[in-house]
């Protein structure tokens, strides 16, 4: 019996063994180093030892404290937005008589696997001067000179939110779909029984049940938010004036746009960790099961 369970104990180490190996090296070793790092200054290859000095810099950093008010503020806009969007829209197509759901389904989740790259660029061409938005407001009156959308600190950040909701409202949705379909549907008859309308049912039966969902998406959404990248440097490249630009993008431009420092991009990067760490352990306490 115990040579048995030796062998199948050794059989499972031998699955287990190699991706623990990969995990260790291509991700436990680089945070390891770049925690190092972030106690390091220096430009190229020539680094000194700094302590707590990069971690110091930050507070006094203007570059720094712009980043992280953009990144928040498109959090905070950003975030309700889309999973309020995903919760309405998984509702709707979860509904019986719904006909098409497929079609509407694959339709809204579509822009999850669309190219990061080509669906910036596509942004980036609508709201252009002479992008289709500015022509189509100009032929119905609405406007009568093209708008530059991407010039003004406040439309520019307003384009990237909407981006940033058109890609992954529809990733959240698929969450909601799959556990609104894992819901009794007595549930719902007893409530139409009762006399709860459809807007009640929802908001106490749906949203309540939903609730372990809701707290795994908003994580996760803050998560995303606060490593924007893509979207800014493609659709606006943090302009106009670095109105835009968010902390991963400032990260960047510390080791490969301005004189390269590594150390300090470590710090910056850091400085995501902590905020991840913090907002996430505040979404636990806040909307999680009580104890």
């Amino acid at each position: 019996m115990s040579s048995k369970w030796n062998k199948s104990n050794l059989m499972g180490w031998q699955f287990v063994i190699l991706p623990s190996a990969l995990i260790l090296l291509f991700s436990f070793y680089p945070m390891i180093q770049s925690l190092l790092l972030s106690f390091q200054s220096g430009k190229g290859n020539v680094y000194s030892y700094v302590g707590l000095g990069n971690y110091g810099r930050l507070f006094s950093d203007p570059m720094f404290r712009q980043a992280v008010l953009n990144t928040l503020l498109y959090l905070i806009v950003q975030v309700p937005i889309m999973l309020m969007l995903g919760l309405v829209i998984a509702y709707f197509l979860n509904m019986p008589g719904l006909k098409f759901k497929g079609f509407y389904r694959t339709a809204i989740f579509l822009p999850c696997v669309t190219s990061l790259v080509s669906y910036a660029v596509l942004f980036k061409s609508i709201f252009a001067v002479d992008g289709i938005l500015n022509r189509m407001l100009m032929s119905i009156h609405l406007i009568h000179e093209p708008v530059a959308w991407l010039m003004d600190p406040v439309w520019a950040r307003v384009v990237i939110i909407a981006a940033i909701t058109w890609r992954w409202t529809g990733y959240n949705m698929i969450f909601y779909l799959s556990a609104m379909q894992n819901i009794d549907p007595s549930v719902y008859e007893a409530a139409s029984i009762d006399g709860a309308s459809k807007t009640r049912q929802f908001f106490s039966i749906t949203v309540p049940m939903l609730k372990p969902i809701i707290l795994f998406t908003a994580i996760i959404s803050t998560n995303g938010t606060l490593q924007l990248f893509d979207e800014v440097v493609n659709i606006t490249n943090g302009g106009p004036g670095n109105s835009t630009m968010t902390i991963s993008q400032y990260i960047y431009n510390l080791s490969f746009v301005y004189t390269p420092n590594f150390g300090y991009a470590a710090t910056v990067s850091y400085a995501i960790v902590i905020m991840v760490a913090v907002l996430a352990f505040l979404q636990l306490k806040v909307g999680g099961e009580k104890k």
